[in-house]
């Protein structure tokens, strides 16, 4: 089924086998232009940018998710299972709920928890915490201490919801499933690749705090996140 209802890419030879997977499709649009060469646009649909290029001598796509797990299961599922894609690695933003995180600090996420029946609704488990691929942190992590970023490596909360009616229920959270920061798709990444045995990762930046409610600007998630995006493409 190529191109697939979401993805209208004619030729997966033009899709990368690693992919790059930011919320944001500006973001992807600007690791592209900042960061690749020789680059083509492979999706275009509903502005759901995707650009394949080379960082060095390695070929690497890097396409917007959207928000929310649906967003991100119906473009990582269609990568995985009809473009041929064996890893994704989500780089995105999520908030703080701990103390020890400030606004900038690079997050690598071991596993995530939800309350989301995404899992089980797919057929894939019945858990609320699922792994990322620890092959995939090795490699950031090794390219963590070649380019000196340090980043934390912490179990994160995927939520369903940015707008909860009690406003200090990340407390809650926060204490019972030892989540340090929040976002809304990893959760929804790693059942794909658990599902159709492929390897995921996921870096974030912490874009604002529920514990100071510092927080950065759209432009500032859009460009200013390079740590991450550094990393990432290091690892690859």
């Amino acid at each position: 089924m190529i191109p697939t209802p979401h993805i209208d890419c004619q030729n997966p030879d033009l899709i990368a086998k690693t992919v790059l997977m930011p919320g944001d499709p500006l973001r992807a649009k600007y690791i592209a232009e900042t960061f690749l060469t020789q680059v083509v646009q492979i999706n275009h649909v509903r502005n759901m940018f995707g650009y394949t290029g080379y960082f060095g001598k390695k070929k690497v796509t890097v396409m917007g998710s959207g928000m929310g797990m649906p967003s991100i299961g119906i473009y990582s599922y269609e990568l995985f299972q009809f473009y041929g894609v064996e890893k994704i690695i989500r780089i995105g933003s999520c908030g703080a709920y701990s103390k020890d995180l400030k606004l900038y600090d690079v997050i690598l996420v071991k596993e995530a928890y939800s309350e989301s029946s995404y899992a089980k609704t797919m057929g894939v488990s019945s858990r609320k915490i699922l792994p990322s691929s620890p092959v995939l942190n090795k490699r950031i992590l090794k390219a963590s201490e070649k380019l000196g970023i340090p980043v934390h490596v912490s179990r994160i909360h995927s939520s369903d919801v940015f707008y909860r009616m009690k406003a200090d229920v990340y407390q809650e959270i926060y204490q019972q499933h030892q989540t340090d920061a929040v976002e809304m798709e990893s959760f929804a990444l790693f059942a794909n690749a658990k599902a159709l045995g492929k390897k995921a990762a996921c870096l974030l930046t912490v874009s604002d705090s529920l514990v100071t409610h510092e927080a950065t600007t759209a432009q500032e998630r859009q460009e200013a996140f390079t740590k991450m995006m550094e990393l990432a493409l290091h690892s690859i």
